[in-house]
């Protein structure tokens, strides 16, 4: 028997609040459903963070219920409030541009064939046309004024010394007004989103109850955290995106490889449509033998084949193992080398470079002296070939494809230099 789509859900710790459990799952053994997940345009691409909501609303698909995905074109050019400062308004052509990127980000995820194929959708179509007048007449009269200051992302800016504009205030009544339009237009009765646009989730609810007289559901999911209470989704170099040019395959591969222990499990649950009896032996491999993590190594490879694919996965793979001695550089193509370089912090520098300056120049060693003991003690390595002679040049023939030379020292310490 298929297991429910909320016991999954809660398995996998994806439910953080709903609008009633046991109506929820009444309302879903009643057969197929239609529920809508929104994704705001406020930057050229999506991050980790979205991916949460992306493939829950895949999980429910998969569950054969019919999913919409809404992309905001026109809440994308309000923003709803942050829990500190006012966002950024970007140009109307910009957010344009972006629902188009946003949209291609997450129609590889979905079906768009069957009896429960999803539909994208852009809040824009609905919105244009609007008078002022309208949206206070039709939508704004079923909103109270002491519930929408209530909401704990508006009542904290309320008492904070930036306060909040009525821009970013009246974001609930859009975002209200998208689940009523989807409720009318197509029968929609559940939204999903994240534990902090709860606010937003039931001021839709509550619409649909006032002005049809109908019982709409929402589902939060929590916010992804890390075991020790540090921000997931972050790295050194910042954000997490699923675009492969702003967060390369080889970065996107190593953030989940270099997950804790404490925390790989859960995100096997949040982001891999693994079992529960196979992510039950990776939990057990993690406890018995941790020193192998091939949780992680899981964990890596099925995330960056969801997004990227399976290919841009075995080279992030390759390269990973390749950098540090085990696997050979030369398969190594250009883009995957040139993602190596920015995660890893690539230099550029002059033609004919010795190979001690070099690896200064890469912040392998931090002086010359020591470049020249690393070599003589034979931990210094070009293409992973161990160089012996300390007065050795980089020779532009040692170069693999992009123009990059992989210098180390050891088995862990790696940088890459490129002549120009």
């Amino acid at each position: 028997m298929t297991e429910h789509i909320l016991d999954e859900l809660a398995w996998r710790g994806l439910i953080s609040q709903t609008t009633g459990e046991e109506e929820l799952r009444a309302h879903l053994d009643e057969g197929p459903i239609t529920l809508y997940c929104g994704f705001d345009p406020t930057a050229p691409s999506l991050h980790i963070g979205n991916l949460v909501q992306i493939l829950t609303v895949r999980r429910f698909q998969m569950a054969g219920h019919k999913p919409l995905a809404l992309v905001g074109g026109a809440t994308g050019l309000i923003g709803d409030p942050k829990m500190a400062g006012e966002r950024t308004l970007n140009p109307v052509e910009t957010v344009h541009q972006w629902v188009e990127r946003i949209r291609g980000q997450i129609e590889p995820f979905l079906s768009f064939e069957g009896d429960n194929a999803a539909r994208m959708v852009n809040n824009y179509d609905w919105t244009k046309d609007m008078t002022a007048i309208e949206l206070l007449r039709d939508v704004g009269k079923y909103f109270r004024l002491g519930t929408m200051i209530s909401k704990d992302t508006v009542a904290r800016r309320l008492h904070s010394d930036e306060g909040i504009s009525y821009t970013e205030f009246s974001y609930q009544l859009l975002q209200g007004m998208d689940f009523l339009e989807q409720f009318r237009r197509y029968g929609c009765t559940l939204q999903t989103g994240g534990s902090d646009q709860w606010g937003n989730l039931t001021s839709g609810t509550e619409l649909i109850r006032k002005a049809e007289g109908r019982t709409a559901h929402a589902l939060s999911t929590p916010l992804i955290t890390k075991a020790d209470g540090t921000k997931f989704g972050k790295t050194e170099s910042g954000t997490v995106w699923l675009d492969p040019e702003m967060t390369s395959p080889y970065a996107f591969y190593q953030f989940w490889l270099n997950q804790s222990d404490a925390d790989v499990v859960g995100y096997l649950k949040v982001f891999t449509f693994l079992s529960r009896e196979q992510i039950g032996e990776l939990e057990h491999r993690v406890e018995h033998e941790p020193f192998k993590r091939e949780a992680q190594r899981t964990l890596a490879r099925e995330v960056t084949t969801l997004v990227h694919g399976a290919a841009a996965a075995q080279g992030a793979v390759d390269a990973s193992q390749a950098l540090f001695g085990r696997g050979d550089l030369d398969s190594l193509d250009a883009v995957t080398l040139a993602g190596c370089a920015k995660e890893l912090g690539g230099v550029e520098g002059p033609s004919g470079i010795s190979v001690a300056d070099a690896l200064v120049e890469t912040s392998i060693v931090s002086s010359k002296s020591a470049a020249r003991r690393a070599i003589q003690e034979g931990g210094a390595y070009v293409n992973n070939v161990k160089i012996d002679d300390a007065d050795a040049v980089l020779a532009t023939g040692d170069a693999l494809a992009g123009g990059w030379t992989v210098l180390r020292r050891g088995k862990k310490t790696v940088g890459l230099f490129r002549q120009v």
